[in-house]
C-alpha cells in the first residue's frame, strides 16, 4: 500500500488532474454510504471531465461542476442527515488521515471564511492496495467511528453522513485517487474528450443501480396545503388528504436540472384532470428545483377516489424525468 502521510488533509482538495492508466486496476469499490440509489439517496454530482472548458460529467452531461473532483451522494432530506447515516469504507485498507470537529451547519449560513482551507469538513482518507485512495468529506460532527493507522474492512461503517465543509445540503464527497491524481471510478482510463468509456470500479454487484441520471425527482407528493422547501428538508412525510382539506397540492423537489429545461405537473383526480401547468424553460442549470401546484376545495368537498400527479421534465422536446404519485380520499 502507498502511505503518504506526509500530505496534509487540506492539500487533498485541489485539483491535480486525471490519471490515464495504461491497464486496468485491480480494485472494486463498495458503496460508500448505507443507502440505496433511488430510494434513500441520490448522485448529485459526479467529477469534471471538462479540463479546460466548461464543466461535464463522465457523459458530456451537466451532473458536475467546474473542477468538482469527487461523487457527490445526497441524503434525501435534513431529518435523514439528522437520524445517522453510515459512511461505509468503499474498500479494505488502511486510515492515513482523519480530521473532526467541524459543526454540521449549511455554507450558506456560516460563510465560506468560517471553513476556509477545510472545504472537506469531517474527513477521513484511507490508502489501498496498488496506491489506491479514497477520501471521505462532510462527515457529521463526532461520528467519526476509525483513527490514523487503523486497519478497515470494505463496508465497515467509518462515520456518518454530515453538513460540515463546504456544502448546503447533506451529502457525502469521495474522492479516488491513485498515486496522487483523481480519478472517475465511474468512468476509470476514459479517454479525454470522450463522452463514454473507461471502466466502473463500482463492484459489479451495485452498478446496475448506479445508471447515469441527467437529472432526478429527489422528493415528491400530494398535500393539503402549500409546502415549503424548509418543510420537506425537515421530512415532510406522506399527508391523509380527506373531503374537506383545503387544496390538493402537488410538489416536487427535483436535482440537476440544465438550462431550457420544461418542467410540467398534470393532477387528475376521480373524475377527470384538476390542472396540467407547465413552468417556463429553466434560464439556467440548477442544483435543485421546487415546483408546487394544486387546486382549492370545491365548495361541495373532494369527491372520493385517487387523486394522482405526474410530474415530468422535458429536455429539447423530449421527456427524461417522468414520476407519478397519488393519494386517496376516502374509501
Amino acid at each position: 500500500m502507498s502511505m503518504r502521510s506526509t500530505l496534509r488533509l487540506a492539500a487533498l482538495l485541489s485539483w491535480p488532474g486525471f490519471y490515464a492508466p495504461q491497464a486496468m486496476a485491480e480494485i472494486a469499490l463498495g458503496w460508500p454510504v448505507a443507502c440505496q440509489v433511488g430510494e434513500t439517496c441520490e448522485i448529485q454530482h459526479y467529477v469534471d471531465h471538462g479540463g479546460g472548458a466548461a464543466a461535464k460529467d463522465y457523459r458530456c452531461g451537466t451532473v458536475t461542476y467546474k473542477g468538482h473532483n469527487g461523487t457527490d451522494i445526497r441524503l434525501l432530506t435534513m431529518a435523514d442527515e439528522r437520524k445517522g447515516v453510515n459512511v461505509l469504507a468503499a474498500a479494505p485498507g488502511k486510515v492515513l488521515r482523519a480530521r473532526d470537529g467541524m459543526a454540521d451547519v449549511s455554507v450558506a449560513v456560516i460563510g465560506h471564511d468560517a471553513i476556509k482551507d477545510r472545504d472537506c469538513g469531517n474527513a477521513l482518507v484511507i490508502a489501498h492496495a496498488d496506491g489506491f485512495e479514497t477520501q471521505y468529506c462532510h462527515m457529521a460532527q463526532g461520528t467519526l467511528m476509525v483513527k490514523p493507522g487503523d486497519v478497515v474492512a470494505a463496508g465497515q461503517p467509518i462515520g456518518h453522513v454530515g453538513l460540515s465543509g463546504d456544502t448546503e445540503f447533506p451529502h457525502l464527497h469521495i474522492t479516488v485517487r491513485r498515486d496522487g491524481k483523481v480519478i472517475d471510478p465511474f468512468a476509470y482510463g476514459e479517454t479525454e474528450g470522450a463522452c463514454s468509456g473507461g471502466v466502473s470500479l463500482w463492484s459489479p454487484a451495485i452498478q446496475r443501480t448506479l445508471a447515469y441520471k441527467a437529472g432526478t425527482v429527489l422528493n415528491a407528493g400530494l398535500a393539503s396545503r402549500a409546502v415549503t422547501m424548509s418543510d420537506i428538508e425537515n421530512g415532510l412525510g406522506p399527508e391523509v388528504l380527506t373531503p374537506d382539506s383545503p387544496a390538493v397540492l402537488a410538489y416536487v423537489q427535483a436535482i440537476t436540472l440544465r438550462q431550457g429545461d420544461v418542467q410540467r405537473i398534470v393532477l387528475i383526480g376521480p373524475n377527470g384532470p384538476l390542472l396540467d401547468h407547465s413552468e417556463p424553460p429553466l434560464p439556467s442549470n440548477k442544483d435543485q428545483v421546487y415546483m408546487g401546484v394544486g387546486r382549492k376545495r370545491p365548495a361541495l368537498g373532494w369527491p372520493p377516489g385517487r387523486y394522482a400527479a405526474t410530474y415530468t421534465v422535458a429536455r429539447d422536446g423530449k421527456v427524461f424525468i417522468e414520476k407519478t404519485f397519488a393519494a386517496q380520499i376516502g374509501p
